[in-house]
């Protein structure tokens, strides 16, 4: 091998760069492979038609912790980050719209009902506290649940005396609340259904699940992990756009010595005398290293890049049967102009009137088949960055659920554009007069999502955060450590925990963890 670095990490998104930057922020010489021509992952923006640019995977910047901002000498400040408000078109004419404004949201709900109008104050409440739990564990490796060491159980313990801290009422209520499905949850603090799904569909974004399906109100509560209290099915996004956060981690990586390739894709990790010591790349140049921290899934990881003949027969089937299961498309519409008031379109719209048409749309998925009334949102991310379309247009992105990337008995490459008139028509309903706005439109099934992003199944969360996927059991039970058995081999991505939306939370701990490790 020509070259040798202390560290390689394959794959330049956002918790493959933090985790670069750290370790060379501790003294390590490391180097990033970047099968594209850019780095940011799933924050890469696409032109999809001419002049016409949009992120269409990563909605907003999720949570950035003061701990991962700290190591990686970030400013969040000079990412100008605004909050977009969220609406749902109501059956009956006009909108309701959630705000981070506790009094403002309560007005507009008002409308719906005076009763769920007062609860307001105090549901935002419960959130906070329960999502404010889950960041401290999000802040720390997962639990190990079957330590003898000492220093472990104290930190077991430690877990234990924060969830008393949350005081008898919240606790019980966090136990009870996590494991329920997310209409239930919401059935207890309100009655107006189109309030109940445009906050429940938090639960099911990006699971083949319905809210009726029980664990689902967890994933409501990770999504609200770092939000301010108020802030409800809302998250941070650069006004410049995501690009902006890819470009500033990448300075910041740069600055502290990282090496950045792109165009350098991974074909194979290489082991010898039972250690990882390098990649393959598919142009066949070895690339060695002491450490090697993939932020690609899981499987592809240990599966694909690895040769499973490394590994134990038993962990190679419980990887198999991570839960992937995308489950989405992504629509990206080229507008000529904004609908007749379309001025509610600068924040996020869910198209769902109530919770029971979300689980009839995920009914379709059940059985290997696409809803021909998704669940859908939408951004028009140009509303805040005017420079990513030209003059006076916009480009719509379009969240469409329920789509799943295996389909009983049809393929994809025939139903894409059969889905995208599902989508559009939905739309339609929804918002009159928008259909005659799309100048054209790019369709990305889960399918193209693999393709392009390197997203097994389509599944950008790197496996869904089911209540068996997560913490200790993340990607599974027994290495939820970023350690591989093979030594040398780590994984970093938002397939380990703390899992997908806590911006580079995997990448800190992966790095924190190869720091810490026994040379």
């Amino acid at each position: 091998m020509a070259t040798s670095y202390d560290a390689i990490v394959i794959g330049g998104g956002t918790n493959g760069l933090v985790t670069a930057t750290v370790l060379a922020k501790a003294g390590k010489r490391v180097v990033v492979l970047e099968a594209n021509d850019a780095v940011g992952g799933g924050q890469r923006a696409l032109e999809f038609a001419p002049g016409f640019r949009a992120d269409p995977v990563a909605p907003d910047a999720g949570w950035i912790s003061p701990a991962v901002a700290a190591a990686r000498g970030l400013r969040i400040d000079d990412l100008d980050l605004v909050w977009p408000e969220v609406s749902a078109p109501a059956p009956e004419g006009g909108m309701l719209t959630l705000s981070r404004d506790v009094a403002k949201t309560q007005e507009a709900i008002r409308r719906f009902s005076a009763k769920d109008a007062e609860r307001w104050p105090a549901f935002t409440a419960r959130v906070h506290r329960i999502a404010e739990f889950l960041g401290l564990l999000y802040g720390a490796p997962a639990p190990d649940v079957d330590t003898t060491s000492l220093g472990e159980l104290f930190k077991l313990a430690g877990l234990g005396l924060k969830l008393r801290g949350l005081g008898k009422t919240e606790m019980i209520e966090l136990l009870r609340n996590v494991p329920m499905a997310v209409d239930e949850f919401l059935d207890e603090w309100f009655e107006s259904d189109l309030l109940k799904a445009l906050i429940g569909t938090g639960g099911v974004n990006n699971l083949q699940q319905g809210p009726r399906s029980g664990g689902t109100t967890f994933v409501l509560l990770h999504h609200h992990v770092g939000n301010p209290e108020g802030a409800i099915r809302t998250r941070p996004v650069p006004r410049a756009g995501m690009g902006l956060l890819t470009s500033r981690l990448l300075e910041l990586a740069r600055g502290a010595g990282v090496e950045i390739r792109t165009g350098a894709s991974v074909q194979s990790i290489l082991v010898r005398t039972d250690t990882a010591t390098g990649v393959v790349l598919t142009s066949g140049e070895e690339v060695g290293g002491r450490a090697v921290i993939s932020s690609a899934d899981p499987f592809r990881t240990l599966l694909v890049l690895l040769d499973p003949v490394h590994l134990d027969p038993e962990l190679i089937h419980a990887v198999r049967q991570i839960k992937f299961r995308g489950v989405a498309a992504k629509v990206l519409l080229a507008l000529d102009g904004l609908p007749d008031g379309g001025s509610s379109l600068g924040g996020i719209v869910s198209v769902a009137p109530s919770l029971t048409y979300v689980e009839k749309a995920s009914d379709h998925a059940k059985y290997g088949r696409w809803s021909p009334e998704p669940w859908i949102e939408i951004r028009v991310p140009t509303v805040i960055s005017p420079a990513d379309a030209p003059a006076g247009k916009h480009a719509m992105v379009v969240h469409a659920q329920y789509a799943p990337y295996h389909l009983r008995d049809r393929d994809w490459s025939a139903e894409r554009e059969r889905f995208g008139d599902a989508v559009v028509a939905t739309l339609e309903r929804a918002i009159p007069g928008l259909a005659a706005r799309i100048q054209s439109r790019t369709v990305l099934t889960p399918k193209d999502l693999e393709s392009r992003y390197g997203y097994t199944e389509g599944a950008i969360s790197q496996g869904e955060l089911t209540l068996d996927q997560i913490l200790f059991m993340r990607p599974v039970a027994g290495w939820a450590r970023y350690q591989m058995p093979v030594p040398g081999l780590f994984l970093c991505g938002a397939g380990t925990h703390p899992g997908g939306g806590i911006t580079g939370g995997s990448g800190l701990l992966a790095a924190r963890e190869v720091l810490g490790r026994k040379a």
